[in-house]
């Protein structure tokens, strides 16, 4: 299985970024094989409209299975479903305190978006 967590950093101990849309990347952690891989978010940080559906996207080609994050936006959440990925929030932490907290069933999965476009 595959977690994707936002974060600004490139490591398990980088922060978990508060943002989903705008985080500066993804560690993308297989927990087959307990490896991870960072992918770049970065032409989303300044982008005027879009960034959360487009960071959708980009983590659904990443083949994870579930993502973990602080806030899911609408759009993004809906990209998220429609790609098939389960998401689950988060209250910040690290990146490898989050994947922890996942496997030890701690988190809630999300049902809908919980914050508003643009915020």
């Amino acid at each position: 299985m595959k977690i994707a967590v936002p974060s600004p950093g490139n490591t398990l101990e980088s922060d978990v970024d508060s943002r989903f849309g705008r985080a500066a990347g993804f560690v993308v952690y297989n927990t087959e094989d307990e490896t991870f891989v960072v992918t770049d978010n970065n032409q989303n940080l300044n982008a005027a409209q879009g960034a959360g559906i487009q960071a959708a996207q980009n983590v659904a080609l990443t083949g994870a299975d579930v993502v973990i994050a602080p806030s899911f936006g609408p759009k993004a959440f809906r990209v998220l479903k429609a790609a098939g990925l389960k998401t689950f929030l988060c209250s910040g932490g690290t990146v490898k305190q989050t994947i922890e907290d996942y496997i030890a069933g701690k988190l809630s999965e999300s049902d809908a978006a919980n914050v508003e476009g643009h915020w």
